[in-house]
């Protein structure tokens, strides 16, 4: 049976400084480690395409991208020094949304109402 589809998901994508790809990715392996712990993330996960990298990231509610975000914070922090945040989205329920953007402000994301699907 179909359910609403409320999961709330973050799309950054990175610009990794040239000889620092493997850096970024020992990065990426701890913030996975770390966020295995989170209850509200559905999924996580770093994929590459050369020196750009995107951590694909679903949760549940806005307070579980919150706490994640707080939960990585020294190792985004880290990865940010060697990589630029090139784009970041912001894909959830319009209630959602509202709880992100004062939070999220200083990021400049674009956000994407979802208003029509599902999940299995």
């Amino acid at each position: 049976m179909a359910l609403e589809d409320n999961v709330c998901t973050l799309v950054p994508y990175f610009t990794v400084q040239s000889g620092k790809l493997e850096e970024f990715k020992a990065l990426g392996e701890q913030m996975v480690t770390r966020t295995k712990t989170e209850k509200d993330c559905a999924f996580y996960g770093f994929s590459f395409n050369g020196d750009q990298a995107h951590c694909r990231e679903g949760y549940y509610s806005a307070e579980g991208i919150l706490a994640h975000l707080e939960n990585v914070d020294a190792l985004l922090k880290q990865a940010l020094a060697i990589a630029s945040l090139d784009k970041l989205e912001v894909h959830a329920p319009a209630s959602e949304i509202a709880k992100l953007q004062e939070p999220l402000a200083a990021l400049s994301p674009a956000y994407f109402t979802m208003e029509t699907g599902f999940r299995n």
